[in-house]
């Protein structure tokens, strides 16, 4: 979905076998997560900070907390039921095809830009996965360099989070 000018509604936080996570929701659907990284408390303070005037209400997490819970218990999970508030233009076009990446897969820069029809924006494509607010449901950590190499990661724990979340899915997807 593409994002309208809704501001962030609700949030909540919850533990996970990894370590608590977190989200914030606008109408639209999901507008930021947290991977595991934080204290339970430094996440409450970092989600109202980033989103003023959300409200703690789980509601809207419903369906997504115990998603990242099997997920992180070593379950494969499919996230595509989750609604995203994604961004307008190439930004949200990007995000929308890699959540076409399945579990346990993984594509190159140059194979997400081609899946957008533009086969010269690989570099472009790192910058707008580098600003997505929504690992894991919105799959990032799943492209990878063509040579195989893991790539750059954004989210707090950097590119050993993403190593740790790429080797899970491969032990739990029969690979």
């Amino acid at each position: 979905m593409t994002k309208k000018e809704t501001p962030p509604q609700s949030y909540a936080t919850w533990p996970t076998a990894w370590g608590p996570m977190g989200a914030v929701a606008s109408d639209n659907g999901i507008v930021r997560l947290v991977l595991p990284h934080y204290q339970p408390d430094e996440l409450k303070q970092l989600l109202t900070w980033e989103h003023p005037g959300c409200q703690l209400n789980e509601a809207p997490f419903a369906a997504l907390i115990p998603l990242t819970r099997d997920y992180f218990n070593a379950k494969p999970v499919d996230f595509s039921p989750i609604l995203c508030d994604l961004p307008a233009g190439f930004a949200g076009l990007v995000l929308t095809a890699c959540r076409g990446v399945a579990y346990g897969q993984t594509i190159g820069y140059l194979g997400l830009a081609k899946r957008i029809d533009r086969d010269d924006a690989a570099r472009a494509v790192g910058t707008a996965l580098g600003r997505n607010q929504i690992p894991l449901v919105v799959p990032c950590h799943r492209v990878t360099y063509s040579n195989g190499r893991v790539g750059a990661f954004s989210a707090p724990g950097g590119t050993a989070l993403k190593q740790r979340m790429l080797d899970l899915e491969k032990r739990n997807s029969g690979q």
